[in-house]
């Protein structure tokens, strides 16, 4: 008997037996990490032009890790402004995570004695009232829903991206033994975006997850058994979490000026983690940003390269 076969069927089973054939090409994404800056009215002349090179580079976003002025500078309104238009002018997606200079540090007299909780409300005004990132090509974010619009993440490829508010100078936990309100009333929120946000990168299948905060939590000092206050419990979270996820962690920080790409977090034993990486961006004095890759087909999708500004082979 023979069988007789349409032009359309013998088109679909051609196309089947090429895409059993064919290897799956393997997809690359860029995106680049960039903080503590501009701190001088020099650095000020220059990240627009750092932002335009990473542009042209190109890349899928750029993300801030805080600290946009120097820390004893005036947390005014139009310093704010001025950093809002900076930011938005990005030509890639702009993502913005708050630090202890524009927000926790405001109460010096240097900065102008303001109230920190009301500068991190003007920082939400003006950052993150939107659903989608900075930038003249915006990107969707999703938003820890409540009073925290600074929580954030969206995907890139099979990478996880989650912001977190994690300030520098002990998380804003104060001078003394006991914690200041605003940290009582912000650290079970940081806690509920950070393994919320590990839940849906094993929901979604995800290979990596990548959380970017100010804050240096000093690893070190965890991992000698003495931690910060401020950061022992979003350590001990992000240690369990990390342990029990299959894919790459990464963290990354500014705060501490040291760009760096190492593995700090240990277990209990004292052992490092091999699937957690630290990444510190560049800081004041010393301009630059470090560019990620996203490759989908490596068993670890993410690597670091790190590119001081202005290039070697610019005056």
């Amino acid at each position: 008997m023979r069988l007789a076969w349409s032009k359309a069927a013998i088109g679909s089973l051609i196309a089947l037996l090429l895409s059993l054939g064919t290897p799956a090409v393997a997809e690359t994404w860029r995106f680049a990490l960039i903080g503590d800056t501009p701190y001088s009215e020099r650095e000020r002349a220059e990240v627009p032009k750092m932002m335009a090179a990473i542009a042209d580079h190109p890349v899928a976003f750029i993300a801030h890790i805080g600290d946009f002025k120097k820390g004893s500078e005036r947390c005014d309104n139009a310093l704010f402004e001025d950093r809002r238009q900076l930011f938005a002018s990005s030509r890639v997606p702009f993502v913005y995570i708050p630090g202890d200079n524009e927000w926790t540090d405001c109460d010096r007299l240097s900065n102008g004695a303001y109230d920190p909780q009301e500068r991190l409300a003007k920082l939400r005004a003006l950052f993150w009232q939107k659903d989608e990132s900075l930038g003249k090509h915006s990107m969707p974010v999703e938003r820890q829903p409540g009073s925290y619009p600074e929580h954030a993440r969206f995907s890139v490829g099979p990478v996880l991206f989650v912001t977190l508010n994690l300030p520098g100078g002990n998380n804003n936990w104060g001078m003394t033994s006991d914690p200041r309100p605003e940290f009582l009333a912000r650290n079970p929120v940081v806690q509920a975006w950070l393994k919320d946000s590990f839940a849906v990168a094993r929901r979604d299948k995800k290979s990596a997850i990548v959380l970017l905060f100010q804050a240096n939590p000093s690893f070190t000092h965890y991992g000698q058994g003495f931690p910060h206050r401020g950061y022992r419990e979003f350590l001990d979270t992000l240690r369990e979490e990390t342990l029990n996820f299959s894919g790459q962690v990464v963290a990354v920080h500014g705060d501490t000026h040291i760009s760096r790409v190492d593995q700090p977090l240990r277990d209990c034993s004292g052992r490092p983690i091999q699937n957690f990486v630290r990444v510190e961006t560049f800081g004041y004095p010393i301009m630059g940003w470090t560019e990620g890759i996203i490759d989908s087909d490596a068993t670890n999708p993410l690597r670091f390269i790190t590119h001081p500004w202005p290039p070697a082979s610019q005056p």
